[in-house]
């Protein structure tokens, strides 16, 4: 059961608030995006069915930064309500949920019904900005290369530019975590 995990979490305020590496680029985003119409009637067909979802997340991660902020608009239309949780300080549950079975990537979005069963889960990227981050990464030095540093700072720049400023990335992570929230178990 999530039912105690979902407690312990943050409001998305309380969340928000805390922030301090990418706080203005999530509300850059949070302001910026826009749902369709059509999304906007889907989400409200799910008013009434008391989805809660609890994120594991942290200020520093760049998919963090770009996905939570379209995961706050979705649940606000849908009435999700969320907490959120720090990777680190919550480790126990974070390794329930490993990427590829050994990674701690987050954010990790877990959908639960009001007994606190999981019915969903989602992230951390969508695949499309999966194919596009890995096509970037092969640039990269070896990681014990002297020039690694550098060059990964300046890949995390562009990544972040990107994610800050494309809308179309933003549709990709909407349709996606959408495309989870209609086929959760129910």
């Amino acid at each position: 059961m999530l039912n105690g995990w979902f407690e312990k979490g943050m409001t998305k305020e309380a969340y928000i608030r805390k922030m301090n590496v990418h706080q203005e680029n999530l509300l850059h985003i949070y302001n910026t995006f826009q749902l369709k119409e059509e999304d906007r009637v889907f989400l409200q067909t799910l008013q009434r069915e008391n989805i809660r979802a609890v994120i594991l997340t942290a200020d520093w991660c760049g998919d963090a930064m770009v996905n939570l902020p379209i995961l706050m608009r979705l649940s606000e239309e849908a009435l999700i309500e969320t907490r959120y949780l720090i990777r680190d300080d919550h480790l126990e549950l974070m390794d329930q949920y490993l990427t590829n079975g050994t990674a701690r990537s987050i954010p990790i979005v877990i959908f639960m019904n009001e007994n606190g069963e999981e019915t969903a889960k989602w992230g951390p990227r969508t695949a499309e900005v999966q194919k596009w981050v890995d096509e970037k990464k092969q640039g990269l030095p070896e990681k014990d290369s002297p020039e690694y540093e550098e060059a990964f700072g300046k890949f995390a720049k562009e990544i972040a530019k990107r994610f800050t400023s494309d809308p179309d990335v933003w549709t990709d992570i909407k349709d996606d975590l959408i495309e989870t929230i209609k086929n959760r178990v129910q």
